[in-house]
């Protein structure tokens, strides 16, 4: 058994705490807020982002630091990708037991376009980035939460932690893989965001499931050309956290990027959609990240563009898909032709 502690109280960081403590191991969800934190110890389930699953006994909520990390040997960050970086600065000064750091969250840092685990790096300079990791895949939530089974990759830089952590997370129900491409991990969950909320454009606006599977298979090109710029293997996008993760984000209704699309296809407006949600939708601001890292790569990237014209610039989303439609032809074969 293993104390792990976990930076968040949201959907993703819930439903980690539940799976590992499931598997017996022992997990405290760290809480900035100290009524969260009551809250969630009095109720016993996280009504607001998981509802209807029970904390398991060996699961703990604890606005403390000392509490949450004193014993950790393995921290896994689940926050969203904009709280990152202060969350880290909240903590840092807590994780002197903590030998391995997961980032579990799919994001890019808007400002500076950084990967989640290159800002882990820079707030913990002290740390081995050979013991910072990620982990993504096709994972909702809800359906790991329910007990269903699913799978995952994790990358570290060292082989040797990536084996270590792997043995923790994994279980009957979540299979996990290990990789040492840590970018290319990260930048398909991450990515595939993007592409899940025009994936809902697309059905919301009922333009057929023809041109939805050619829009998420280029999708799946765009996010490969702009992971290979940034040093990932391109193989990786072939992977749980690319193809993988982005189908079942792009198709499923649990989606909340694709759940985004659909709301802004049927005529409702950002703000309306993302309250309706009541949870972070990272693919919006992955899409202005994504945008800034394209320009100054010199990589074209249609389907990132025309999400973010939809969201930012006041777009419509059968007017952006048509564009696309009639965009100069190009041949299919080569990444370096989207």
């Amino acid at each position: 058994m293993k104390h792990i502690g976990i930076v968040g109280t949201g959907a993703w960081a819930t439903t980690l705490g539940i799976l590992l403590a499931r598997t017996g191991h022992e997990t405290v969800l760290w809480s900035r807020s100290e009524a969260r934190a009551a809250e969630l110890i009095r109720a016993r389930i996280n009504e607001r982002s998981v509802p209807g699953v029970q904390f398991p006994a060996s699961m703990s909520v604890s606005a403390s630091l000392h509490e949450s990390f004193s014993e950790s040997e393995l921290v896994i960050v689940a926050v969203p990708s904009v709280s990152v970086r202060q969350n880290l600065k909240d903590v840092c000064h807590a994780l002197s037991s903590v030998t391995s750091i997961v980032c579990a969250t799919k994001g890019i840092e808007i400002e500076s376009g950084k990967r989640m685990s290159e800002v882990i790096s820079e707030e913990l300079p002290e740390f081995c980035v050979d013991n910072i990791g990620v982990l993504s895949g096709p994972n909702l939530a809800p359906e790991i939460a329910a007990g269903k089974i699913s799978s995952a990759t994790l990358a570290f830089p060292n082989s040797n932690v990536s084996e270590s952590v792997q043995s923790i997370l994994s279980s009957d129900v979540f299979r996990v893989y290990r990789s040492q491409d840590v970018k290319g991990v990260e930048l398909g969950g991450a990515l595939k965001n993007i592409v899940a909320i025009g994936a809902g454009f697309i059905d919301g606006a009922g333009l057929g499931a023809n041109i939805k599977a050619a829009y998420v298979t280029r999708g799946l090109y765009e996010i490969t050309r702009l992971g290979i710029a940034m040093g990932a293997n391109g193989d990786t996008f072939a992977g749980l956290s690319g193809m993988g993760d982005l189908i079942v984000t792009c198709y499923s209704t649990l989606s909340r990027n694709y759940r985004l699309g659909f709301g802004l296809a049927s005529g409702k407006d950002l703000q309306s959609v993302v309250a309706e949600l009541g949870q972070t939708v990272e693919g919006a601001p992955t899409s202005q990240a994504a945008v800034r890292l394209a320009q100054q790569l010199d990589i074209d990237m249609p389907i990132t563009n025309a999400t973010h014209a939809v969201l930012f610039e006041g777009a419509s989303p059968r007017d952006v898909v048509n564009d696309l439609m009639v965009r100069t032809l190009q041949p299919e074969s080569k990444l370096q032709a989207i």
